[in-house]
């Protein structure tokens, strides 16, 4: 409790269990009265109810908290620790407590008020009757003390034991109460909502005639690896429900009264792990993003002809694993490379079924990025085989007739159904029917991956994984035409933290935790080959950096070069333009203004803006291990007045993240369909990802930096 004019928080009491704990708590007023009951659910299965008691044992300054809760019913009947519990006030002024427990069951505890003389009654009768253990009174009787010390009675009783779930309840909700126009005033709606790890939710209510609680309505998913609801919620006029899974996913069901069916709604989703990495594709119509909850997730804007405002949600999920994903490369619109905690590198191309809804959702008619002319050799889709870890594709027609059916055939070895689809996908159908297929696995790398890269143009790809020698933190350049190694470029100590190609794919960056960055340039006799060899590095005495380096990025010009490290340090080098030979490691590359310092922070990520904002300024986001984003104007010109860094915009906790701030990724001008162009700039998009499993996309508007 808060002490009047104090801030700070008081204890008054503290209710103790012994050795056992409470693992459910709920408040609420006793019928009539301004006497708080508080049930609370411990690890015995057993609901413990307190209601408030003066107590004469505070004195001094907390005279006026002098009420303390006081034990006055335990309630005996489930078999199983309870998990959930929820009180409502009936329309005959009776309080109802639903409990849900382990033991797959769901009980109804009905509180009323009663007088003297009934509970005395009562009790008198139970004590003249020889009970035989196992017998127990229907009723049970307490009493508090309310104004004038007078008494209230109370008599609890179990009004109704509910059957139906096959698994753990976890969650219950009553139906929220309803105002009544004709009434003038609030009826509530004998509904009770509960939800289980058995995949399901019902909304049970009376029978009309009877009186007896049945399920009146079931929903919930069939298939998948969930491990079904932890809870779920009434909306507010009780026409929706949305439940809650062990992933994070949020489901909605809606009452439609044409059909007189809860259908299945749009809901929002996210990952329910740390989010390692994110890149737009190419065309900047949707994001990719992966995690250490083992998933590939595509993010796009859902583009309706009757709202003006775009929508984010996740439109498939592509890579469902046994991992924790750790880097992420994207080839092309439908291709893309991921490396997890293996040594393993799986590439995946989109099945003709996603590029079908991806048109239709995202309003995308003409698509000069679709990669398969022939539209009968791409799957259809893809599916996860039992025990396996590889995406099979599932091709168009791949069912076998019953006539030719055999034993093994009653047990498919895919499980996926093509979608036709104008929405965002729910989540059982995320799961099971947005998969791609995997078309390629690359061996090459000791250790678990770390770091991908790819060129624009999508036809190499570079990878290095964790290393502690020289050997292990060489990076494998692959062609991704014949998926053949190409090269092995040795030049760091540790392991490679990150990688980028430039623009213009002239050059390939790495930044290590050695602390050092490396620079290869594409040999000029060797363009047909793409052969790449290394012109530049930092040492121990040309770096600027003296922690690890976690980040680069390149200008969308190509003419320079940005990383950020542990030591607060951010730091762009960019070529001289001398033409003498120099000895030098850095050949020629050189810092191309004082390092950006950020005492007492850690750089995890920066970006640079696709396009500059002024003359000479480009627009640079740097995310800090505290979770904030900053981003600032920088120029390579400087004069006495005005330093080559300006902050001009801060993302605090509040706004961007609450953890350390994984990458930053500018959203590509071309394609985006928004008024994002070179010429009349008017705003730009940024995506970040973090710590906290969180994807966000800022909206940034040029002319109010």
């Amino acid at each position: 409790m808060r002490h009047e004019n104090e801030d700070d928080v008081i204890c008054l009491q503290t209710l103790s269990f012994g050795s056992g704990f409470c693992l459910c708590a709920r408040l609420c007023f006793l019928p009539g009265t301004d006497i708080v009951l508080l049930s609370c659910a411990a690890d015995d299965a057993k609901i413990h109810l307190f209601a408030e008691s003066i107590s004469n044992a505070i004195q001094g300054p907390l005279k006026e908290y002098a009420k303390q809760f006081v034990r006055v019913d335990s309630l005996v009947g489930h078999e199983d620790w309870i998990r959930a519990m929820d009180f409502t006030l009936d329309d005959s002024g009776h309080l109802l407590l639903a409990s849900s427990s382990q033991d797959s069951l769901i009980r109804l505890w009905r509180i009323a008020p009663c007088g003297e003389k009934t509970a005395t009654s009562t009790r008198k009768r139970i004590g003249e009757l020889d009970l035989e253990e196992d017998i127990q009174p229907d009723e049970k009787f307490f009493s508090v003390i309310v104004q004038d010390d007078t008494a209230a009675y109370f008599a609890v009783s179990l009004d109704s034991v509910l059957a139906g779930h096959e698994g753990w309840v976890y969650g219950i909700d009553w139906h929220p109460p309803i105002y009544s126009e004709d009434k003038k005033r609030c009826t509530q709606p004998m509904k009770l909502l509960s939800s289980s790890l058995d995949k399901s939710i019902i909304i049970w209510e009376p029978d009309a005639s009877s009186g007896v609680w049945l399920e009146s309505v079931r929903v919930g998913e069939i298939g998948g690896n969930t491990l079904g609801f932890y809870g779920s919620k009434f909306s507010p006029d009780g026409q929706s429900i949305i439940g809650h899974g062990y992933q994070g996913s949020f489901h909605l069901w809606t009452y439609s009264d044409e059909l007189g069916t809860w259908e299945p709604g749009v809901t929002v989703g996210g990952h329910f792990g740390e989010v390692v990495d994110i890149q737009w594709e190419p065309g900047g119509r949707f994001l990719f993003s992966v995690s250490t909850d083992q998933t590939t997730r595509i993010h796009a804007p859902w583009i309706r002809d009757d709202h003006q405002e775009e929508t984010w949600h996740e439109l498939a999920r592509p890579q469902v694993h046994g991992y924790d994903i750790s880097c992420l490369a994207v080839l092309s619109r439908y291709r893309f490379a991921s490396g997890a905690e293996e040594k393993v590198i799986r590439a995946f191309r989109a099945p003709n079924n996603f590029v079908k809804n991806f048109r239709q959702i995202c309003k995308v008619e003409s698509d000069k990025d679709i990669e398969n002319s022939d539209a009968f050799a791409v799957p259809q889709g893809a599916s996860v085989p039992t025990l396996g870890l590889s995406n099979k594709a599932v091709y168009e027609g791949q069912e076998v007739p019953p006539e030719e059916r055999h034993v093994k055939d009653e047990y498919p070895e895919f499980y996926f159904t093509p979608l036709n689809l104008k929405e965002p996908p729910t989540e059982e159908n995320l799961l099971q029917n947005t998969l791609w297929p995997e078309v390629q696995k690359l061996y090459g790398h000791g250790y678990e991956l770390f770091a991908l890269a790819a060129r624009h143009d999508g036809t190499l790809l570079a990878s290095a994984c964790k290393a502690t020698t020289a050997e292990h933190a060489a990076i494998i350049i692959w062609d991704t035409s014949t998926w053949k190694q190409m090269q092995r470029l040795v030049s760091h100590q540790l392991t490679v933290t990150q990688m980028e190609f430039s623009p213009d794919d002239r050059f390939l960056l790495s930044v290590s935790r050695d602390r050092r960055w490396s620079l290869f340039q594409l040999e000029d006799s060797e363009l047909d080959r793409k052969i790449y060899r290394l012109i530049a590095n930092t040492e121990k005495k040309t770096g600027v950096h003296a922690r690890i380096i976690w980040c680069c990025s390149w200008t969308y010009d190509s003419k320079y070069f940005i990383t950020g490290s542990r030591d607060g340090k951010v730091a762009v080098w960019g070529h001289e333009g001398a033409t003498s030979e120099t000895a030098s490691p850095l050949h020629q590359y050189t810092l191309s203004s004082k390092p950006l310092e950020l005492p007492d922070q850690s750089v995890t990520a920066v970006a640079v803006a696709p396009v500059k904002i002024a003359a000479d300024v480009y627009l640079v986001a740097v995310g800090l291990e505290s979770g904030c984003i900053n981003m600032y104007k920088w120029s390579p010109v400087s004069t006495g007045t005005v330093d080559n860094w300006q902050r001009c915009l801060e993302l605090d906790n509040s706004v961007a993240h609450h953890l350390a701030v994984k990458k930053l990724s500018f959203r590509p001008l071309v394609d985006t369909g928004s008024d994002c162009d070179k010429n009349t700039l008017k705003n730009l998009q940024i995506s970040s990802c973090g710590a906290d499993h969180a994807v966000k996309i800022f909206n940034i508007y040029v002319n109010k930096l």
